[in-house]
């Protein structure tokens, strides 16, 4: 059997909790919006036009170093998003144990039930 790689890089046969999904997909988030901010900061900063322009290559190059310093940066941060994030949902996280015991549908987040469809028509 294959173990599943965990965010720290080494092999782990048992499946992630509930609690280090939550962690992950907080820090994976902190990234994204780490990495608009730096793309949008770039874009502030007006291009040459002449005879020496990166072009396509250095769109590619920018695009990358961003996407690694997008990693890097949050690393530094003492109480970064990701932490407040996690802070903030781990409080409507259900417990594993309650979670797989609770019945189908109970337990899910809010905005999860409320895609379902609704029937009701007596509000139009």
């Amino acid at each position: 059997m294959i173990g599943q790689i965990n965010s720290s890089g080494s092999v782990s046969s048992t499946p992630p909790t509930r609690d280090t999904k939550l962690k992950d997909a907080a820090q994976q988030l902190e990234g994204m919006f780490v990495q608009q901010l730096y793309k949008a900061m770039r874009d502030t900063v007006p291009q040459q036009d002449g005879i020496v322009t990166g072009g396509t290559g250095e769109d590619i190059f920018t695009g990358l170093m961003d996407q690694h310093l997008a990693a890097e940066t949050p690393k530094h941060w003492e109480n970064g998003l990701s932490k407040a994030l996690y802070r903030q949902l781990h409080r409507g996280l259900p417990s594993d144990a309650a979670a797989a015991s609770a019945p189908a549908g109970v337990g899910l987040p809010i905005d999860a039930l409320a895609h379902t469809p609704n029937t009701d028509t007596s509000a139009f």
